[in-house]
């Protein structure tokens, strides 16, 4: 067994969702997720196909994101794997859609940080081991980070 570490392209202002489902329908069913719940939101999704052919399934409504989406998932290369690269929306608003989706036995990140994907590879292929998304603690808040946290979750209208 070997260990990688594959370094996540995410375009600039945008996000990526990444996490493991098992059949084929994936990439159609997350992007009806997707366009259900914000169709304003631009976007790629690409699956890594574990048996049969062994394709990169994609869809989508952004090319270049689609593309993004195609190396990504190329890139890190484990089986049964999902990469949603996306502009103009964020995760949060997506994740309990792509969650229902009968497909999906888990997500591994949902970020715009820089990310790093831990695969394992071993005579079989390869699977991800889990992720480093964004860098370590530089320290613990104060009364004016508090401050500015909640100011700024009012501000962007996900809290009262």
């Amino acid at each position: 067994m070997d260990l990688h570490n594959v370094r996540v392209e995410i375009p600039e202002g945008g996000n990526v969702i990444i996490g493991q489902a098992h059949f084929i329908k994936t990439v159609e069913d997350v992007y009806e997720a997707i366009v259900t719940t914000n169709p304003q939101m631009r976007f790629g999704v690409a699956f890594n196909e574990a048996s049969q052919e062994r394709l990169i399934r994609h869809d989508g409504n952004d090319p270049e994101l689609v593309q993004c989406a195609i190396r990504n998932a190329q890139a890190i290369g484990a089986g049964h794997l999902f990469v949603v690269v996306m502009q103009q929306g964020f995760p949060i608003t997506v994740l309990p859609r792509i969650r229902e989706v009968q497909e999906v036995v888990r997500i591994f990140c949902a970020t715009a940080n820089p990310l790093e994907v831990i695969v394992i590879q071993t005579a079989q292929g390869r699977g991800v081991v889990g992720v480093v998304d964004g860098e370590s603690p530089a320290g613990v808040e104060g009364e004016e980070q508090i401050a500015y946290r909640k100011s700024l979750l009012r501000k962007i209208g996900y809290k009262r």
